[in-house]
């Protein structure tokens, strides 16, 4: 069974004087403005890097309370934060690195089952698998 989401983008004008708005089918984006101030100055706006950490962030703590499941424990709550990290080399930019910071509250669990579900997740979130960087995590269980 095939799967399929849509993100669209519109872009108007040069690189750095330019202007675009993105939007997703579901409409919880829409034409929300991007542009190279946004991405690489700090202005108002989103840019793809966020986006991606959002995405990988929210696709991460579903693949966690799956492989929770999955063990026998119920999580209160997952909080994740993906830090989305874009170098410049000699080719131009890449993302190089994405970081998860994830804090669960799950009731009974031993650190030791929690951190291989952790692991687990990292490995198995489709998200996690679509990006081609060094992928990293930091996993702390709260009581």
């Amino acid at each position: 069974m095939a799967i399929e989401k849509k993100g669209s983008a519109e872009w108007q004008g040069s690189l750095k004087q330019g202007k675009g708005t993105v939007s997703t089918e579901s409409g919880a984006l829409n034409q929300n403005p991007y542009g190279f101030k946004t991405r690489f100055e700090g202005q108002a706006g989103t840019n793809p890097e966020e986006l991606i950490g959002a995405a990988h962030a929210s696709c991460y703590s579903m693949a966690l309370s799956m492989m929770l499941g999955e063990g026998g424990m119920e999580p209160e709550s997952i909080k994740t934060e993906a830090t989305v990290t874009l170098e410049q080399d000699d080719s131009g930019f890449t993302v190089t690195a994405v970081h998860l910071e994830t804090v669960a509250r799950i009731p009974g669990a031993n650190q030791g089952d929690f951190e291989k579900a952790a692991n687990d997740a990292k490995a198995g979130c489709p998200i996690s698998k679509l990006l081609n960087a060094e992928i990293t995590l930091d996993a702390r269980l709260e009581s």
